[in-house]
């Protein structure tokens, strides 16, 4: 068993959650176990989460997205309510890590997406959220659209900018459709992240960028496994990612 505040204090410091003006706060979210053996890890803390959680006898709950957003109503009461209830009823705390680990170079979801995409030279482009890299030779749209299928386990959709194939990519994963302008702005090819809005559709067409929204929670994998793992392999302790299905 490891103490709690060892881990969350790792996390802060590898994640360096100082440099960031975020939406939610980062790290230790709700204290309730103070003794960690086993950590699971998931995108978003939802009541299926914490359930599937608490089977498995987790006393950390670790995810991209917690609780305690800007826009979100302070009482504990109603469906963040019942979230907190159930953390307390299974003595299980829960930590989230939002920007610091989409931008973070090695441990993120830009990062990790890339990698996994077979980007070489990946990296941040004048912006930690968003990141280019390019292809070892050019793919036909289809064949990244295969590609990014077999990552992501979901089809991703497709607005085309043009009858041209992708060498240089730019991607920012989860709900970072307004960050398109930016890519066409780098002249790469095509812009991937996870969601989609109507202007899109138009910017593509206009600026002669393929868009390619493959899903918010699907792009989002990644990071977080990436940071259970390293921690299981760092501290006397177990971990086990759950991936509760959103088609968003």
């Amino acid at each position: 068993m490891t103490a709690l505040h060892e881990i969350i204090d790792y996390c802060d410091a590898r994640l360096a959650i100082d440099r960031f003006e975020d939406y939610c706060p980062n790290g230790l979210q709700v204290e309730a176990s103070q003794k960690i053996e086993r950590i699971v890890t998931g995108v978003t803390a939802s009541l299926a989460l914490i359930g599937a959680a608490a089977e498995m006898k987790a006393d950390l709950l670790l995810v991209h997205h917690g609780y305690f957003w800007n826009n979100e109503a302070a009482p504990l009461a109603g469906m963040k309510g019942r979230r907190v209830r159930a953390l307390y009823a299974s003595n299980m705390s829960l930590a989230a890590y939002h920007l610091p680990l989409d931008a973070h170079e090695e441990l993120g979801n830009n990062a990790r997406l890339g990698a996994l995409l077979g980007c070489s030279n990946s990296r941040p482009a004048g912006d930690s959220l968003l990141w280019e890299g390019e292809f070892p030779t050019e793919l036909a749209v289809d064949e990244l659209l295969v590609r990014i299928q077999g990552i992501t386990r979901r089809e991703p959709l497709l607005l085309p900018g043009g009858g041209h194939g992708v060498r240089r990519l730019a991607w920012c994963t989860g709900g970072a459709q307004g960050k398109m302008e930016k890519a066409a702005d780098l002249g790469v090819d095509a812009y991937l992240t996870g969601e989609a809005s109507e202007s899109n559709f138009h910017v593509a067409a206009e600026r002669g960028i393929h868009f390619i929204a493959a899903g918010h929670h699907a792009t989002e994998r990644y990071g977080i496994q990436a940071l259970g793992v390293e921690l299981e392999n760092k501290f006397d302790i177990k971990h086990q990612f759950i991936d509760v299905f959103n088609p968003v």
